[in-house]
């Protein structure tokens, strides 16, 4: 009876070595982003081909891709993990993708604005040093759009401007906290924007 037991346990553990391990951002529960100009999330599964090219143009290589343990419906599709990696808002991805699972975005301030939505940053201000009255402000300097989407107040507080944030992600991989004080949210209900990206080409 112990040797039965034994073996259904051997069983039990050869089994579970054989499932495939989940990605990083499953294994942590990890927020995640897609890439800048992807398509609302019940679309981009269906456009994206699993090409990879946007990961292979990528300058600041921030794109990794889900493996199995994220789902059928995910695997090898492009995401970005802030903290780890942000995005510098350099457009090549869309420019790469082959099916407009990307869109094609001009690296010009008004077209990002306009069509970028990864995600909104967030201030946690129980964290953020500059809100417990020491001056930090790196998250501000690390912006690419200063003044339009992130402004800084008194002690350099980040105040975030939610409708011209892209969530690029920039501000939460450079602050110095830990935990991190300013997150992005992704925004993966995010709808196309392309009338208003035509309209600042």
């Amino acid at each position: 009876m112990h040797r039965r037991t034994f073996l259904r346990e051997l069983v039990t553990a050869a089994a579970l070595l054989a499932l495939p391990t989940p990605s990083a951002a499953v294994r942590s529960q990890q927020r995640y982003l897609r890439p800048p100009g992807a398509a609302a999330e019940e679309d981009f599964a269906a456009l994206c081909i699993r090409c990879g090219q946007c990961g292979q143009v990528c300058p600041n290589r921030c794109i990794e891709f889900f493996g199995a343990g994220n789902g059928a419906a995910n695997i090898d599709t492009p995401y970005i993990v802030p903290r780890e990696q942000a995005c510098i808002l350099c457009m090549k991805c869309g420019d790469a993708c082959p099916t407009d699972a990307l869109t094609a975005i001009p690296r010009e301030a008004e077209a990002i604005i306009a069509g970028v939505r990864m995600g909104t940053a967030r201030v946690d201000e129980s964290l953020c040093l500059s809100y417990q009255g020491k001056t930090c402000g790196v998250c501000y300097r690390a912006c690419p759009l200063q003044d339009v989407a992130i402004r800084a107040g008194r002690l350099e507080q980040p105040i975030v401007i939610a409708e011209n944030c892209v969530g690029c992600g920039l501000c939460e991989r450079s602050c110095i906290q830990m935990p991190q004080a300013i997150r992005i949210i992704p925004d993966h209900r995010r709808a196309r924007r392309a009338s208003a990206i035509e309209a600042s080409t």
